[in-house]
């Protein structure tokens, strides 16, 4: 059996496991502005705390499954009937585990600058501290008015490529990228396929937190 269908089944089974910890029904990302005298240079903060505690999410990291944390930050004028965007800032941290080193590691990408390893550990709670940590954002008002920050972060285990991959796989469509593919009818029903990619992909959380409005002077 080759690793990605053993990681499959295993994923398969993680579906029967027990309820997620309590500790992932407090997950949320927050938002901290900067000191009133800094909010027209100094971007907020923001973090996803918690965002990794589920246990299902630590077992399929455990077993190959990378989780992503995709943030998005946005900055809003809030000065007329409609409130207007003003800019935004993106990033992925993904967090993965290496069998040959028996590490987690977290890696970070901000747009099109690419990014790298940020930390690297044995222990999962050492990597999900690093994933979870404060990140200063740099996007700030350019002109005087009054403001707020909304961001948003999608945790999810494996992005649609991956997902698209794995589809192909199990259909036998990737023929010399995998050794001795196996036919789709030999490996995983209609049905179980299915449940795969709804197991690892449509079972994406998003969660989602505002700041308090400020003015800039």
């Amino acid at each position: 059996m080759t690793r990605l269908a053993l990681s499959v089944l295993t994923a398969l089974l993680l579906a029967a496991a027990p309820p997620a910890r309590l500790d992932a029904q407090r997950a949320r990302v927050e938002v901290q502005l900067p000191a009133r005298e800094r909010l027209a240079t100094d971007g907020p903060q923001v973090r996803a705390t918690e965002a990794l505690a589920d246990a299902q999410l630590h077992d399929l990291i455990r077993n190959g499954f990378p989780a992503r944390l995709h943030f998005r930050i946005e900055l809003w004028s809030d000065e007329g009937i409609v409130n207007d965007l003003r800019g935004t800032r993106e990033w992925d941290v993904i967090v993965r585990y290496d069998a040959l080193d028996r590490t987690y590691k977290v890696y970070q990408s901000i747009g099109e600058r690419g990014g790298g390893l940020v930390a690297r550990s044995a222990q999962f709670a050492d990597a999900r501290a690093a994933a979870e940590r404060w990140t200063p954002v740099p996007l700030v008002p350019r002109r005087k008015g009054r403001y707020y920050y909304t961001a948003v972060v999608d945790v999810e285990t494996l992005s649609l490529s991956d997902l698209d991959e794995l589809e192909r796989w199990l259909r036998g469509e990737l023929g010399p990228a995998v050794p001795n593919p196996v036919k789709a009818g030999n490996a995983l029903t209609r049905g179980l396929r299915t449940l795969v990619a709804r197991l690892l992909g449509g079972e994406r959380t998003q969660y989602q937190a505002k700041s308090g409005r400020f003015d800039v002077r």
